[in-house]
């Protein structure tokens, strides 16, 4: 019986270091991120539907998204965000549920990494949730390094998810990465030691 993990964190907590290493030791991995870009390619009826809510100004001359342009309007407005999740939501999650189905006949464990798990009700799709924690604190000096950002700025990000606390709270399994890689790969390795996927 294959196993579906579903993994989330908050931005800048490390979550694509932790896939890497499930990747690396080859469990399939249905990236949430990718199936988001791949669903508003041009000619994808959900990029159809951002220009109809939010106007062609989200659209390049080429008909591809701006996503700059699109994260200017939503990051600072909560409303105007909320609707651009619940209009990527149906699209989104048939990607995601098909991808699943798909890499359940390749392994006994499958890593499912949605950043929005718990804002967009992903629980119930998977056996099991994961989070990649660290601190907020540490979060919001990696978040402004990493993305050259102003404090403000950082915090409408990690503001626009839900607390990382919060997320850690309702986790079955909590990789904690606030240390070295090493360090985290060594969790990942004792959990999958101890769930008997590797011996």
């Amino acid at each position: 019986m294959t196993r579906v993990l579903g993994l989330t964190g908050g931005i800048a907590t490390g979550k694509s270091t932790v896939v890497s290493i499930f990747r690396a030791l080859g469990f399939p991995i249905v990236d949430g991120d990718e199936i988001a870009r791949l669903i508003v390619e041009p000619g994808k009826p959900a990029l159809a539907a951002i220009a109809d809510h939010f106007g062609s100004a989200v659209l390049f001359e080429n008909g591809e998204l701006n996503r700059k342009k699109l994260g200017e309007i939503i990051f600072s407005n909560p409303p105007k965000r909320e609707a651009l999740d619940q209009l990527l939501d149906p699209y989104l999650r048939e990607a995601i549920l098909q991808q699943v189905a798909e890499k359940k006949q390749e392994a006994p464990l499958v890593i499912v990494d949605i950043p929005l798990l718990f804002e967009r009700k992903y629980e119930s799709v998977v056996d099991q949730v994961a989070v990649v924690y660290v601190p907020e604190s540490v979060q919001l000096t990696r978040l402004m390094a990493r993305d050259q950002l102003s404090e403000n700025e950082a915090w409408a990000r990690i503001r626009s998810q839900l607390p990382i606390d919060r997320k850690k709270e309702q986790a079955a399994v909590v990789f904690d990465n606030q240390g070295s890689v090493d360090a985290t790969k060594k969790q990942v390795m004792d959990w999958l030691k101890q769930e008997q996927f590797i011996s």
